[in-house]
């Protein structure tokens, strides 16, 4: 089954605090999910300040700047993974490094027949 692993971390934050992981160890945590065929893909994602948001309200398109809500935390990357189960994925996530300084929200995949 496929689940997303998105994590939230607090942008400016989220290398500067003791627990903060370094690119290479999330690099090679990714890698050892690839090794192990758990990972379909993954990515960092753009400062949150690059974000833009579109939202259709009555047939109107209104685009702002900025991520789609007021938060503490932001959308920092993803992680795609396919595991046997929700045990499984939350193992996985747990490991992900930013866990330790931020969260991971995990989602299982709805399958969608396009």
């Amino acid at each position: 089954m496929k689940y997303l692993c998105l994590v939230y971390s607090e942008e400016d934050k989220l290398h500067s605090l003791p627990d903060s992981p370094e690119d290479r160890e999330c690099f090679a945590y990714a890698e050892s999910l690839v090794e192990s065929d758990h990972l379909l893909a993954g990515q960092a994602l753009a400062p949150v300040a690059s974000a833009t948001t579109v939202r259709v309200r009555q047939g109107q398109v209104h685009i702002t700047d900025g991520p789609f809500a007021e938060t503490k935390e932001q959308l920092a990357g993803f992680y795609l993974i396919d595991a046997q189960d929700l045990n499984e994925a939350l193992r996985i996530a747990a490991a992900i490094p930013p866990a330790r300084v931020g969260s991971i929200e995990v989602r299982p995949i709805r399958e969608l027949d396009v």
